[in-house]
């Protein structure tokens, strides 16, 4: 089973200190316009959502694991539920890798692979180094091409 790369922690983070902005913010206009109980509110709700963020993305990371097996990927993660995933290459449409702003600042990539299928058509595997994902994806491709042939459609 690999593991993320622990910049993924970074990325994760701040986007935990992200949501206690948006959630003070939200506390403080909730405050300001409708309770009238006091600025501390606001930074009371930040502070905790920042908190609960962070704890979250430590253990987060702690959790997550990917494998390529022979006939499919296998993802495990989740905190409050876990969460696995076997995605059959003979499913896979196709494979992109992504790298939000965040996570090029921290030298990680995303690869994303989209599968036939209606219901989370797509499982995304982050904290990888742009060299690993690249290299993921064109695995995960050939894998894909590979078992094409092996399966009848029909």
């Amino acid at each position: 089973m690999e593991v993320l790369n622990p910049r993924v922690r970074f990325v994760w983070v701040v986007g935990a200190a992200v949501f206690a902005l948006v959630v003070g913010g939200g506390a403080f206009v909730a405050d300001r316009f409708v309770l009238g109980v006091g600025v501390w509110v606001a930074a009371v709700a930040a502070a905790l959502a920042l908190v609960l963020g962070v704890v979250h993305a430590l253990l987060k990371y702690r959790i997550w694991r990917f494998e390529v097996r022979g006939d499919d990927l296998y993802l495990e993660r989740g905190v409050v539920t876990r969460v696995n995933t076997v995605v059959p290459f003979v499913r896979v449409q196709h494979v992109d890798t992504q790298r939000g702003p965040v996570e090029r600042a921290a030298g990680l990539a995303s690869v994303v692979v989209y599968t036939a299928g209606s219901r989370g058509a797509d499982v995304t595997i982050p904290g990888l180094t742009p060299d690993r994902a690249d290299a993921l994806q064109e695995q995960l491709r050939s894998l894909a091409i590979e078992s094409e042939g092996e399966y009848d459609a029909v």
